[in-house]
């Protein structure tokens, strides 16, 4: 099915849904998956959040800031 009949299909479909819950479901979902860098987890964040997240990606890059599983299981022994 090429891009010209997915989207005739759909809208056929749509039409025959009568649920404004359904509909507005939809209606989200197609909305959120239109925008693919949205990222609702990062966006409740606030800016000093995010820096700190961001910073601590970079760190964890740095093999030598990682630690070492078998040093660390070995501390609780």
């Amino acid at each position: 099915m090429n891009t010209s009949e997915l989207k005739s299909n759909l809208h056929k479909i749509i039409d025959t849904i009568e649920s404004e819950q359904l509909l507005q479901s939809l209606f989200d979902l197609l909305k959120e998956k239109k925008t693919p860098n949205s990222n609702k987890a990062l966006d409740l964040l606030t800016e000093e959040q995010k820096a700190e997240l961001f910073l601590s990606f970079e760190e964890s890059e740095i093999e030598e800031n990682l630690i070492n599983k078998e040093k660390f299981q070995n501390i609780d022994e």
